[in-house]
């Protein structure tokens, strides 16, 4: 048997990633919090919850407000991806903070400061 080049949570997710963009730009204001960009989604196997990850381009508030902002949010967004998502159960979504961003200039900082010192 043949196995698909991508498995059907990705290609979910994938699509929850896209919808959520059109939901923030036409139904939810997020810019009270600062721009907001969906970075990935991770669905479980069952396609019952999602796992969305989020970065924030000048952010309003801390990691921690944004994040209880983010999370008071699912409800409503999960009511307009309902009918965009073409499954049986729409997933139940928690959304974190997507900190690979800061990790990747971390990285980028200590190696430039050790390129300096040699």
């Amino acid at each position: 048997m043949q196995e698909l080049p991508y498995k059907r949570t990705d290609r979910v997710g994938q699509q929850i990633r896209e919808i959520l963009g059109q939901i923030a730009l036409k139904h939810i204001d997020l810019s009270h919090l600062g721009f907001i960009t969906f970075t990935e989604v991770n669905v479980s196997p069952d396609l019952r919850s999602a796992k969305i990850f989020y970065s924030v381009l000048n952010p309003k508030y801390s990691k921690d407000e944004l994040q209880a902002a983010m999370n008071n949010l699912r409800k409503p967004f999960r009511k307009y991806i309902g009918p965009e998502l073409k499954i049986k159960y729409i997933p139940k979504l928690k959304f974190y903070f997507d900190e690979s961003q800061e990790y990747s200039e971390k990285v980028d900082k200590l190696l430039k400061d050790i390129k300096r010192t040699t």
